[in-house]
Parts: C-alpha cells; structure tokens; sequence
C-alpha cells in the first residue's frame, strides 16, 4: 500500500498505521483561500493585534492569506492540555501573556491553529455564523503594535555591516573594535518610539558639527538613514540575578518581526561618544505587525556562520539557529510610479546567532519579561547590491543610489517611503512578514 502525495504537516500527532506509529499526514491546505504568492499560508500562521472600525476594541489575530483570524471568536478551540486554563489570554489586548506562557503553550496553539484552518476540520469551515465572525479581511482592519515593549535593545551583529563602517571611519586593518568577534555588541534603545508600520517618522532635529573647526548647530538632520533590521520578541519573564543559560534561551525566544531602525547620520557622528547612540536612533524605530513564530521559521534553518575565534563556553551552541529570510529594501518616491527594490540582503549573514544575544544579554543578571524587543542591527550581505542601509548604499556620501527615472538618492529626503520585505522559499509556499513601511515626514520648525 502506498500513502497518498500530501505534503508532511508540522502539527505533531500522532496515528496507527500498520501497527506501527508514524507521523500524521495532512494536507497542507487551508480552506482559506491562499494565494501561491502570499506571505501567510497555513505554514506560517503569524500572530498580530488589530482593529476594526465597528470594533476599536485592540485583539489578538492570525494572519491566513488575505484575512485575519479573530482569536477572541475561537478561543474556546483552544482546549488541548496546556492552553483549556490559559484561553483568556486570546482575549488580551496584546500578545504579552500569550508570549509568557511558554513554548509548550506556543507549539500546541499552532497545532490547533493548523487543525481548525486546515480543509479536513468542519469545526470552522461548516459553521457559517462563526466564519463570518471570526475571518475577516486584511484590508479591512487596522494593525497595532502586537506587544507592550516594555525593553527594547538593539544589537550590532552583521560583521559585514560592522566592517563596512568601520572602514569609512577608521583604517580597513581596525575597522572591527577588538570587542567584536568576542561579544555581540549591543545598546539599549528607546521603546516609547517603537512604532508599527505605515506610521509617519518625522525628520528629527538635533546638535551636528558638520565643519569641526566651528561650534556645532541644531536644525534638521541632513542624513537621515534606514537600517535594515530584524528582531526578536521574548517569551516567559525571568527572575533578576537570574542569567537564561544556552541550554534553556531557546525557550525564550517567541518569534520574529522586520524592524527599520532609522538613524540621523549626522546627529550620532556628533553624539555617539562616548556612551553610543542617543537622539540619532530614538526618532523612531518601525517594526512589521505580524510576529513569525520559531515554528513557522524552522523549516528555514541554515549553518550558523563560522565564528572565528571561538566565543567563551557560555556563548558556544553547537545546533543550527541561523535562518535563511530573504530581506529587500524599496524607497517609493516623488516620480517613481512604483517602489525601487534598491538591496537585497539575507538574514543568514548574521554573525551572532539569536540565542547568543540573548544568553549574553542575560549573562550579567538581566532580567527580561514577555514582549521585550532584541533588534539584530543592521543586516548586510557580501556585495554591493546587498547592503543594508544607505549610508553603506552611497559609502558616506561618495556615491548616489538609481532608482529609476533618472532619481537618485544618497540620505532620505521629505516624502519618501521606506519599504521592508522579507520571507522564506518552501516547496511551492513562502513563511514571509508581509511589509514593515514608514514614510518621511519634515522636521519640526523649533
């Protein structure tokens, strides 16, 4: 006997067969109708919060295809072992308690989330008046920040990136501070200013000194830059004192979003020294709505980059967790009449793996609790096509960027909009993040 060609689904149950036990096999379909193309097959199954204009009320969705999944609608589905005590956390008005539950609770909520969505389940599919409630469309709802930031931090850990600048500012020999390859290099960032995507950023005003031999002056940023980022959301709290060893960090780590860290070029050349990033970073920092699980992502794992040396023990883990997310970059501006892809960079280029951040982070007795934010830094690949932010794009301002029409670019002007892209290549599927987006607006006149 032969089993029929149905793709292997990651819900882990289990059936006889032949008197042995072997893995389900179910079909990887939705009876939500899913385009080839689209960001949120039932592989993916992110989470996010969102409104609607009859309901302003913030609640927790899924993202399948072009709709939403209202999960205050099905919580009671959500009755396996771990999660009958916990549904009231579906009812939250972000995804902080859910986060704080666990990865037990993680993984058997995706389980059901794949059962119910799935076309073989009727508990969803055959109950019209319940669909009607609970599926509603995308373009019909208005996406929030999927978490309470209470921290955000943001890392420095694309050793491609980090060499490029340190070239532009110091000799190629020391561009990488000695620190580097021996930590992941981080700073604490402003969570008040993250923001979701499609929110306005205003060009910030702050101190520069562009002629050294004169007292500095305050007006607008002349250099206003995007970074392409990644970052992580965390899951149960931990005790203060307490470090997350490397054995445990994994447990912590809830699932992935695409963050723009915009910076004011000029402003942190000014400003930097010597405590680091200050009002060139905390304009704002925009981040994707929807947060891809490490479920979803691990289908996609690839070698971790080789660390050379080899980092002290506590930061050593021999398991891949590394990903292979593909990122692009557009700037839609004045005389384009659609966005100009100007990079394309892979989140694989990271030096320092997510659970190294964290395990380090965490190292001196940090406390985290859920929903902190732990941005990657920027990403850059090996060529010139594959840099992450414009200030490596235009080398300091010693080349211009094409966008088409005869446009060019080297900073951010008034008006334009930056636009994030990510995802992951199945057979025949894509895990992606859907957009991160923030368009430009003046400086305050003060």
């Amino acid at each position: 006997m032969t089993l029929p060609a149905l793709s292997i689904s990651y819900v882990r149950c289990i059936i006889p067969f032949r008197f042995k036990i072997l893995p389900t096999l179910v079909c990887k379909m939705s009876f939500v109708s899913v385009a080839p193309d689209s960001d949120f097959p039932i592989q993916n199954l992110p989470y996010g919060v969102f409104s609607t204009a009859d309901n302003p009320k913030p609640r927790l969705g899924v993202a399948i295809g072009d709709s939403v999944l209202d999960l205050t609608e099905v919580k009671h589905l959500f009755d396996g072992p771990v999660l009958r005590g916990s549904q009231h956390v579906f009812e939250q008005s972000t995804l902080n308690g859910f986060m704080g539950l666990g990865r037990a609770a993680w993984s058997e909520a995706r389980q059901t989330l794949q059962k119910i969505l799935s076309d073989s389940e009727p508990c969803l599919k055959d109950n019209a008046e319940l669909r009607l409630r609970a599926l509603l469309p995308q373009n019909q709802v208005k996406m929030l920040l999927p978490a309470a930031i209470g921290d955000y931090t943001d890392f420095y850990s694309s050793k491609n990136h980090a060499y490029n600048v340190g070239c532009m500012f110091r000799d190629p020999k020391t561009a990488l501070n000695p620190n580097w390859v021996h930590l992941p290099v981080g700073y604490h960032g402003r969570a008040s200013s993250v923001v979701v995507s499609g929110t306005p950023i205003c060009r910030p005003n702050g101190q520069t000194s562009p002629d050294e031999t004169k007292p500095p002056v305050f007006g607008p940023c002349r250099l206003l830059d995007f970074e392409l980022e990644t970052a992580f959301f965390t899951g149960p709290s931990t005790t203060l004192g307490y470090p997350i060893s490397m054995e445990e960090v994994e447990d912590h780590i809830f699932g992935m979003v695409l963050m723009n860290d915009w910076s004011a070029r000029d402003i942190q050349k000014w400003e930097y020294v010597p405590l680091g990033p200050f009002l060139a970073k905390n304009l704002g920092t925009t981040i994707s709505p929807w947060v891809v699980t490490m479920d979803a992502l691990k289908p996609f794992k690839v070698p971790n980059m080789k660390q050379d040396p080899e980092p002290l023990p506590y930061l050593q883990h021999k398991d891949d967790y590394n990903f292979d997310i593909k990122l692009d970059v557009s700037l839609m501006v004045d005389g384009l009449t659609k966005p100009s892809v100007i990079t394309r960079s892979n989140f694989k280029y990271m030096y320092w793996s997510m659970k190294q951040q964290l395990v380090h982070h965490t190292s001196s007795g940090c406390n985290i609790k859920p929903g902190d934010l732990m941005g990657s830094g920027t990403i850059s690949g090996e060529t010139d096509d594959s840099l992450g932010s414009l200030l490596e794009l235009c080398w300091k301002g010693t080349r211009t960027v094409e966008l088409g029409n005869g446009i060019t670019r080297k900073f951010l002007q008034d008006g334009d909009e930056v636009i994030f892209h990510g995802y992951c290549e199945g057979n025949g599927y894509r895990v992606g993040f859907g957009t991160c987006s923030g368009k430009v607006l003046p400086a305050h006149q003060l």
